[in-house]
């Protein structure tokens, strides 16, 4: 079966669909508020784009913001009939829609749809990747992503008594003495497509079960749901951040408008240019510079005050520099330094060549959406605002 999975794998075309209309009377403007430093959309775009077994991602949408956000992100988009935009149209519509418009403009006609819910940011890559797996496993036709259920439900009579939905109220079972139950959590849907089209549901033929872990399972449908998703997905940032450096890390490189300022300039009565610093960033790249490691400036700025505060921490600088990655992969080759084991942190799109071809580019909070696009790491301050002494910090953290 495995085998077959993994031949089937490689043949199948699967495609990712988020639905994100843009009215929602709940909290309005909600599928492009920010959330850790991203619209709400873009969290699933760049886990579905980094999913291994989903080969195109596209975004059902009538609205221009959610349009130009989700292309930043790197998702196509295909607008999407105000007829089956309102409050009361299913997502069904939505993807049946979306499945047309592809055939009947490209041909394109897809062996598996993976439904993704905007409204579900913690989802991951693996429980995309798991969803669809389940259901080449089971030889499905239909999978969705579920959490262990280990409550007990009620419900009121007629009479007004209670009785259990779930149990017998005249019974307590230990969990591990119960049958097996489920919380669909909304995150994940995976439907072979010819069956989708002929039935016109989510759930049709055999269903396979995903879990997923349940520090995942989150839904935005209250303000005070932002919130706790910002914490959650800090917490699971701090925690996985560091397992995406280079595993032989050799250097960090480090962009200067944008990432040591915050990408302004003070202009003085005689034309003379100052930045303003930030000392705690100084602080950071002095506790990194005792481990040794190899730290750049690398800066197409000309104004000699990039080269002042290169002096002042101590750094080599190469700045006035319009073909950074010319630039730089010659220092890396005289360095002897392979730019797979390289950090670099940018914040606009003349990082991008380097960002590209980095084993980790790093964006700053405030970057260009291109660039965090491109990131391997979004820092959660700004350039200018402790960006530099955060991936100070993550560093050091990384090697103990």
């Amino acid at each position: 079966m495995v085998a077959k999975n993994v031949a089937e794998q490689t043949a199948l075309q699967v495609l990712a669909i988020i639905p994100a209309r843009g009215g929602s009377k709940g909290i309005p403007r909600k599928n492009v508020r920010s959330l850790a430093g991203h619209p709400l959309i873009a969290h699933n775009i760049r886990q579905a784009r980094q999913a291994r077994l989903v080969n195109r991602v596209v975004v059902s949408t009538d609205d221009p913001e959610i349009a130009a956000v989700s292309q930043a992100y790197g998702a196509e988009v295909v607008w999407r009939p105000a007829e089956i935009s309102g409050d009361t149209a299913s997502s069904e519509l939505a993807l049946l829609h979306a499945l047309e418009h592809l055939a009947q403009s490209e041909g394109y006609h897809p062996d598996l749809l993976v439904f993704l819910q905007c409204t579900s940011p913690l989802t991951a890559a693996q429980d995309i990747d798991g969803t669809v797996q389940a259901l080449l496993d089971e030889a499905a036709d239909s999978a969705l992503a579920v959490i262990p259920f280990h409550y007990f439900l009620w419900r009121r009579q007629a009479d007004g008594d209670a009785t259990g939905i779930n149990h017998d109220k005249r019974v307590r079972p230990l969990r591990q003495e119960r049958e097996p139950q489920y919380l669909e959590t909304g995150a994940v849907y995976v439907m072979r497509v010819p069956g989708f089209l002929q039935h016109r549901h989510r759930f049709f033929g055999k269903t396979a079960l995903y879990e997923m872990p349940a520090e995942r399972r989150l839904e935005i449908d209250d303000p005070v749901d932002f919130q706790v998703a910002e914490v959650l997905i800090r917490s699971q940032e701090r925690a996985s951040r560091a397992e995406l450096l280079p595993e032989k890390l050799a250097a960090l490189v480090l962009d200067f408008d944008g990432v040591f300022t915050d990408d302004k300039v003070i202009v003085l009565q005689d034309g003379r240019e100052a930045i303003v610093a930030s000392r705690s960033d100084g602080w950071g790249i002095s506790q990194l510079k005792k481990t040794g490691l190899p730290i750049l400036i690398l800066s197409r700025e000309v104004n000699p005050v990039v080269q002042a505060r290169a002096d002042k921490l101590g750094l080599p600088c190469l700045h006035g520099v319009e073909e950074k990655w010319e630039i730089l992969s010659h220092w890396l080759s005289l360095q002897e330094i392979d730019p797979r084991d390289v950090i670099y942190v940018g914040n606009d799109l003349n990082d991008l060549s380097c960002m590209q071809r980095v084993g980790c580019p790093v964006a700053v909070a405030d970057a260009h959406p291109t660039i965090r696009n491109q990131a391997r790491i979004v820092l959660s301050h700004n350039g200018g605002n402790g960006a530099i002494r955060e991936i100070c910090e993550l560093i050091l953290e990384s090697r103990g």
